[in-house]
């Protein structure tokens, strides 16, 4: 019988299953639910920096004496922070798998002092967010990578536990970033976060939300990025993100070189139980391939050369569309 045992920045999973930053993991009660369910580790829904600083601006009254306007926005902030702590602490007394807090943030600045006080609560890793678009016409090349750079440094001279970066699908060259991401310390990198998805109802010409769940074709980015930049950068772990709607899609990213995969959709659209039916097909696919250990087939199908991935990319290219007229 095949072990699915798995190690994820720094931390032993049961499987490769993760139950990736949302609704559903907002409360302990979701998360023991979802632990039961056979997940390997939960990342509980973010913290927003934008979300605290929005509420904590629109409650402070620019009328009132200064003081008692940074004390209203002072406490609003501890509050929020406190309610987030809270959700560690709980949710590590009924799970008995990794708990990872989530920031989804933009700025380097407070969350220096919240990540410590998220380690302290309890959080075996801390997965940091910095999604946002770039359309300053002014803007300068590179400094939005060097602001994930920044926070992570940051972050890793305060906390012990496993930092890990969820990185967008906007970047240049995610190869270069995360190679000086692992170089200040991240344990594990997670291939892509999810923009929110405009759409146009052109009946009563407004913009609307789009479609707010991945689909299976999403994955080609992550195995794409996942495939190169595990050989190119092997000393820290990778996650898939995106896309991952059937067990197979499981086995492509750990193939690719991905040691673990965080699902989010599929939940929403099935029930949890769909993570015992991944579970299930991982261990008769490696029993039928007479694989004992995930690390047995982890990476055997990313980018051998890293150097030669652009050869590669455009001769597929060219046969693909050689093939179809």
């Amino acid at each position: 019988m095949a072990t699915l045992e798995t190690t994820f920045a720094g931390l032993k999973l049961k499987n490769p299953i993760i139950v990736s930053s949302s609704g559903l993991t907002d409360s302990a009660a979701k998360n023991q639910k979802l632990s039961e369910a056979g997940a390997g580790a939960i990342v509980l829904k973010s913290l927003f920096e934008e979300q605290i600083m929005m509420e904590a601006d629109w409650m402070g009254d620019p009328n009132m004496y200064p003081e008692g306007s940074d004390y209203l926005v002072g406490y609003i902030r501890e509050h929020k922070l406190g309610e987030y702590l809270n959700l560690i602490k709980e949710s590590k007394k009924v799970c008995n798998i990794p708990i990872i807090a989530s920031i989804n943030c933009y700025q380097n600045a407070d969350w220096v002092e919240f990540a410590t006080k998220i380690e302290e609560a309890g959080a075996d890793a801390l997965e940091i967010n910095i999604l946002a678009l770039q359309t300053d016409v002014q803007y300068t090349y590179g400094t939005f990578e060097q602001r994930h750079i920044d926070i992570l440094s940051h972050i890793k001279k305060t906390v012990k536990i496993p930092v890990i970066m969820k990185l967008g699908d906007n970047l240049t060259n995610p190869i270069a970033l995360i190679d000086q991401l692992y170089a200040n310390g991240a344990a594990a990198v997670v291939l892509f976060n999810r923009f929110y998805q405009p759409d146009i109802n052109i009946e009563k010409m407004i913009q609307v939300s789009g479609n707010v769940f991945s689909n299976e074709s999403d994955l080609s980015k992550a195995l794409r990025w996942i495939g190169i930049a595990s050989a190119a950068v092997n000393k820290l772990d990778y996650a898939a993100s995106g896309g991952i709607h059937s067990p197979e899609g499981v086995v492509k990213a750990i193939l690719a070189g991905a040691s673990a995969v965080e699902i989010c959709s599929v939940l929403y659209q099935n029930s949890a139980t769909i993570i015992e039916e991944y579970i299930r097909f991982l261990n008769l696919w490696m029993d039928r391939k007479g694989m004992e250990t995930i690390s047995q087939f982890k990476g055997i199908l990313n980018v051998n050369d890293p150097k030669g991935v652009n050869t590669f990319e455009r001769t597929q290219f060219l046969k693909y569309f050689s093939s179809h007229e």
